[in-house]
């Protein structure tokens, strides 16, 4: 059974699994990121802990740490499948529209587990109009679109609450938020316009993302948020 994503998901952002005591406390959910690990397979092999696992084996074209043959990026996360623990994967939407992860999502789905498709820009935030095709077309391909964007000025911040509180609004299951110091509140604020994941390392020196605050305090920020 993948991972329930109807309501609000923190994920503890790690590549190492032994970090999942630490994150209970705080996480719905553990995003391990294969791409970083020294052995991910045997990771996952070995894991034993509680909170179910969103598997992500990020390519180095989409600011991921593989550099290696995509084939075997893919397949390694389809193997992944086999862990019970494995409740979703996180592939990306560039994967999905050329065809290369069809059988990788169906492979999922026979599993039952939840797909997150995910798209990333790392320089800039684009139009409204841009990121409302980007992030309809990634819920259009899995269970989850997710979209993270760089934002320079609270304006880019704002078109991408707008799109994605637009999007929650029309029964889209969507997971946003905007990269760098203008976007890092966005990490805790996109919750309350409908975003269904968020991420967070354990350790704050661990950060796999531009603006991520550390897991205790996103936890806490959303907390206060939601109970006003």
């Amino acid at each position: 059974m993948g991972i329930d994503f109807d309501s609000f998901v923190l994920t503890a952002a790690t590549a190492d699994l032994d970090d999942e005591p630490a994150a209970r406390e705080h996480a719905d959910a553990v995003e391990y990121r294969m791409d970083l690990a020294a052995d991910p397979l045997e990771g996952l092999r070995a894991y034993d802990g509680e909170l179910p696992i969103l598997a992500t084996n990020r390519a180095a074209w989409e600011g991921g740490e593989w550099d290696g043959d995509d084939d075997e990026r893919l397949a390694a996360l389809e193997e992944a499948l086999a862990t019970d623990a494995v409740e979703a994967i996180d592939v990306e939407l560039e994967s999905l529209r050329s065809g290369a992860a069809t059988d990788l999502r169906t492979s999922a789905r026979d599993h039952g587990v939840s797909v997150v498709a995910s798209a990333h820009d790392f320089e800039a935030t684009p139009d409204e109009i841009e990121l409302m095709d980007t992030l309809s077309d990634a819920c259009e391909r899995a269970d989850v679109g997710k979209l993270a964007t760089t934002a320079e000025t609270r304006a880019d911040t704002l078109a991408l609450l707008a799109v994605t509180h637009r999007l929650t609004e029309s029964g889209r299951t969507v997971a946003t938020m905007a990269m760098g110091e203008a976007g890092s509140h966005t990490r805790a604020v996109a919750p309350v316009y409908g975003s269904k994941i968020g991420y967070a390392p354990v350790d704050p020196a661990e950060a796999t993302a531009p603006g991520q605050y550390d897991l205790e305090t996103l936890s806490r920020l959303i907390a206060t948020l939601e109970n006003e």
